[in-house]
């Protein structure tokens, strides 16, 4: 399911011409069912070997919600002492429980019966996911948790096609007969971000689980309440005690006792390249493989054949969604100096259309995630002024209540500067100026992260060129946030290491062991 098609069918051409208000972001409506009878659905203990449990410590941590900062719940908050329980809930069902060793089809049913009650509760599970994440509710009832039941029922299909091979053996030594088995790997830690808080958990969980591993999920502090969920769906669909396990708390705690336990045997991770660091560094203290998805601060490359209306719609779409919070936001917009002038206009007029506010009426952008984002945010906003950058639309928050911040656009932004090298993970567009196509190339290029980009362009040549220099995990064509979960992705550099989705994720989830075997009678054939 294309998400930019998602977004065009209708929803642009409806919210478009739509101004913002400054006093939207206080505008805050209640979701379809009563806050208090939505959030009273969620666990809010921790999920340990089957059973909802409460901390060892008993401490509870709030989860606000990010358009009004109020209280949603009080979540269970997990730390060593809890994480090393689910450790061993799943070490035990991974050593001595059915999951690894049932058949890959009777694995496949569960989880598509999974994947089925996720379809079941989407209105559900939107309405948590836009409570606790902000985005607006188009997304989250249209994409985010349909393509989480689409991930789980995709991984359901590959659970019985997972095998190895027979290899031919040189018979100098006599007449061995080789074969591989494809194992799973054991006991996975998995560490999902607050942006796509349930898909981002369809992510790490459906790969590991259909590949015969046991998981302990911890989910981002800021937005737990899908996870929970999830895991108490997953136990409904049948899914053994201890083979889904979640754990939300913080990172130093929770996620670091993950990432440290010695009886987990891989660690998988999507967040910033700063805490992909620390876990490579605490993972090689027990020698343990590591799947990191990290930051990004990903090209797009507008040039100067095209319709210059529809890139700057599919420009803005590729930054703006999401309210700017994706890794592979297309945040450093280069544009032909031939189209140069005309692009910036519309893209400010576009930027300064559009609604932002309630994320349960028809907007196009909710609330940042938390206080700290928006601050970081406005922080990178205040960067850009102060280097030079030409601010055309936005540049502070909406509202005295939630973490809005306004679409922002500068333009004559430089390579050097801070809004044009960090991540930002906010509504702040940067676009800057070229000329050539191995200048840009160039440009492209320099910078640490290698996760994503994009080309604009009718000159396949142009086309080609571009996408063979660009050195990216995934690279769109006259296209942006295009995903399937039978297509990998992953990053260059500091980007990461690995490939979620696709048949390439299931390597990371299992080990390959090497059989020979003596065959004490000649064979004919060998």
């Amino acid at each position: 399911m294309s998400l930019l098609k998602l977004a065009s069918r209708g929803l642009a051409s409806r919210l478009g011409t739509r101004a913002i208000s400054s006093s939207a972001a206080s505008r805050v409506a209640e979701p379809a069912v009563a806050v208090d009878e939505l959030v009273s659905n969620v666990p809010t203990q921790l999920l340990i070997d089957g059973k909802f449990v409460d901390p060892v410590a008993g401490r509870r941590f709030d989860v606000l919600n990010p358009a009004t900062e109020q209280r949603l719940v009080q979540m269970a908050e997990a730390d060593k002492e809890d994480v090393e329980r689910a450790v061993r809930a799943a070490r035990k069902a991974f050593d001595e429980g059915p999951w690894p060793r049932m058949g890959g089809k009777a694995r496949g049913k569960i989880l598509q019966r999974f994947a089925e009650l996720v379809e079941k509760n989407v209105e559900e599970l939107a309405q948590l996911e836009s409570l606790d994440n902000g985005k607006p509710i188009f997304f989250s009832r249209n994409a985010d948790i349909p393509l989480t039941a689409n991930h789980l029922s995709y991984f359901a299909g590959w659970a019985d096609k997972i095998h190895g091979q027979t290899i031919p053996c040189d018979n100098t030594f006599g007449n061995f007969f080789a074969y591989t088995l494809h194992e799973p790997i054991g006991v996975v830690g998995s560490i999902i971000p607050w942006n796509f808080p349930a898909l981002m958990a369809a992510w790490k969980i459906a790969p590991a689980l259909a590949a015969g591993n046991c998981v302990v999920l911890k989910p981002a502090e800021q937005t737990p309440l899908t996870a929970m969920r999830l895991g108490q769906l997953a136990l409904e669909a049948g899914l053994p005690p201890g083979v889904l396990n979640v754990v939300p708390g913080f990172g130093p705690s929770a996620g670091g006792a993950i990432v440290r336990s010695p009886l987990v045997d891989k660690v998988s991770f999507t967040g910033s390249t700063e805490v992909g660091k620390i876990i490579m560094k605490e993972a090689a203290a027990t020698v343990k493989p590591v799947g990191l998805e990290l930051g990004g601060k990903s090209p797009l490359i507008v040039w100067k054949d095209v319709d210059v209306d529809k890139a700057v719609e599919d420009a803005h779409f590729a930054l703006f969604f999401n309210h700017g919070q994706c890794c592979v936001a297309g945040s450093r917009l280069f544009v032909h100096e031939a189209i140069y002038d005309e692009f910036v206009e519309k893209a400010a007029a576009r930027a300064k259309s559009k609604k932002v506010g309630d994320p349960f009426t028809d907007v196009e952008q909710g609330p940042q995630v938390d206080r700290d984002q928006m601050d970081k945010i406005l922080g990178y906003i205040e960067s850009g002024k102060q280097q030079g950058a030409k601010l055309l639309a936005g540049g502070s928050r909406m509202g005295d209540r939630g973490y809005f911040v306004q679409p922002t656009v500068f333009a004559d932004v430089q390579d050097d500067m801070k809004i044009a090298q960090e991540e930002i993970f906010g509504p702040v567009q940067s676009i800057l100026k070229f000329s050539s196509l191995e200048e840009v190339a160039q440009r492209a290029n320099n910078n640490p992260y290698g996760l994503g980009a994009g080309v604009f362009a009718r000159d396949v040549d142009v086309i080609n060129y571009l996408t063979r220099s660009i050195r990216a995990g995934t690279v769109w064509v006259n296209c942006y946030n295009v995903f399937d979960d039978s297509v990998p992705f992953g990053g260059y550099k500091q980007s990461g290491i690995g490939r979620d989705k696709g048949e390439a994720a299931l390597a990371h989830y299992t080990q390959v062991k090497s059989v020979y075997q003596k065959m004490e009678t000649p064979q004919p054939w060998l």
